[in-house]
C-alpha cells in the first residue's frame, strides 16, 4: 500500500500532467511483455510491436538490455523515467543521458539488491555507454510507443477532459477521489493499491504532485522509489473491452436516429476522438466529419475543446446515456472481461 499524504500547500500544486510522459511510456510498456494478466487490453498493440521489434532486429536487445533493467517487480530505477520526460521524448532522453554516474551505480545496485541486475548493467555509469542505451531507447520508442501516439493521446484527452470536469465540480479532492477503483482519497491521504511487497508512506511537504496517466498501465498506480524526487504519481486509464459494434442492420435503433455517419462518429467518441479519427471512423471527409460533429455539440450529446492543433471531442452524459440505450442487448457482441491470458 502507498500513502501519499496532502497537505493544503500541496493540494494547491497538485496537477495533471498535459500529455503522456514518453519515458514512463517507454517503462510500462515493457512491463506488458512480461505478464499475461491483462493482455486482452493491448492484445493488438503486443502482436503488433512484437512483429516490429523482430522486422527492426531489436528483439535480441529487448530481452537482453532493456527488459533486464525494467522489471515488473517492486523496483526498477529511477533514473530511467526522469521527471523531465514530461516535457516531452527529447528532453526525457537528455536526462537520462545526463544522470549523475554516482546515481546510476547507486540505482543499478539497488535493482541488483531487489531483484537482480545484468553484469553488465553497472557500465551504464559511463557517459559512452549510456550514449548507446540512450539510442536504443529511442528506436525501441520509435517502435512501441510511437505509432500508437494518436490513440494514446486520444485516450489522454478524455481523461483530462473527465478529470478536469472533477475538479470543477469538487476541486482537486474531487479530482483525486475520482483517480479510480486502485485508489481512495481519505483527506489528507490517497490510498493507493501498489506492489504486495511495498509499504510505504510518501510526505509531499508542499511540492504537490504531477499526475500522469498512462495508458499502458494497468491496475496499480506508480511512482519514484526515491522521495527526494520531485513527486509524480503514474496512475492507469481504464480499460474496458471496445464498445459493441453498430449493427449492419440501417434500421439499428441509433442509425434509425441520427443516421449512420453520425451514429458512426457518436460511437467513436465515446472514449475521446479528434475530428481526424472521426472521419476515419465514419468513413467520411474531415470537413464531414467537423460537420456531423457541430450537429452532436448542437444537440447536446457531445462537448469540444481545442488543445494544440486539435479539436477533442468528448460524450456529455446526455451522449453516454443515449450510445449505451440505443445499443439493444442483440446487436452487442461478448463484452465481459477476456481472461485468454491463463489467469
Amino acid at each position: 500500500m502507498l500513502r501519499v499524504h496532502f497537505s493544503d500547500a500541496d493540494l494547491a500544486r497538485t496537477r495533471l500532467c498535459g500529455a503522456s510522459d514518453p519515458l514512463w511510456d517507454i517503462a510500462i510498456s515493457l512491463h506488458r511483455f512480461q505478464t499475461r494478466h491483462g493482455r486482452w487490453a493491448h492484445a493488438e498493440w503486443h502482436r503488433t510491436t512484437r512483429r516490429r521489434l523482430r522486422e527492426k532486429g531489436l528483439e535480441r536487445a529487448l530481452r537482453r538490455v532493456l527488459l533486464p533493467l525494467y522489471p515488473r517487480a517492486a523496483y526498477f530505477p529511477d533514473f530511467l523515467t526522469p521527471f523531465q520526460g514530461s516535457e516531452g521524448l527529447d528532453a526525457g532522453l537528455e536526462a537520462v543521458l545526463a544522470a549523475p554516474p554516482s546515481r546510476v551505480r547507486n540505482e543499478v545496485a539497488q535493482l541488483d539488491r531487489v531483484v537482480g541486475a545484468p553484469s553488465w548493467a553497472g557500465r551504464l555509469a559511463e557517459r559512452a555507454v549510456r550514449e548507446e542505451f540512450v539510442q536504443l531507447l529511442r528506436a525501441y520508442h520509435d517502435v512501441a510507443v510511437a505509432p500508437y501516439e494518436d490513440q494514446v493521446h486520444a485516450r489522454i484527452e478524455a481523461e483530462r477532459a473527465a478529470r478536469c470536469r472533477d475538479l470543477m465540480d469538487g476541486g482537486v479532492e474531487g479530482m483525486l477521489a475520482s483517480l479510480g477503483p486502485s485508489m481512495r482519497w481519505e483527506r489528507p491521504v490517497l490510498h493507493a493499491a501498489y506492489h504486495p511487497s511495498v509499504d510505504r508512506d510518501l510526505y509531499l511537504d508542499g511540492r504537490g504532485m504531477l499526475l500522469v496517466p498512462s495508458y499502458f498501465l494497468l491496475q496499480k498506480p506508480i511512482t519514484f522509489a526515491d522521495p527526494g524526487l520531485p513527486p509524480v504519481l503514474v496512475y492507469p486509464l481504464a480499460h474496458e473491452p471496445a464498445a459493441p459494434p453498430l449493427s449492419d442492420d440501417p434500421g439499428a435503433p441509433l442509425t434509425a436516429l441520427i443516421g449512420r455517419a453520425r451514429a458512426a462518429a457518436l460511437c467513436a467518441i465515446a472514449h475521446g476522438a479528434t475530428t481526424g479519427e472521426i472521419a476515419r471512423a465514419a468513413g467520411v471527409s474531415a470537413s464531414s466529419a467537423s460537420r456531423h460533429a457541430t450537429a452532436l455539440r448542437d444537440a447536446g450529446l457531445i462537448t469540444s475543446r481545442r488543445h494544440g492543433a486539435n479539436v477533442l471531442h468528448t460524450l456529455t452524459p446526455v451522449g453516454a446515456s443515449v450510445l449505451r440505450a440505443a445499443v439493444r442487448p442483440g446487436h452487442q457482441r461478448d463484452t465481459r472481461t477476456p481472461h485468454s491470458d491463463g489467469r
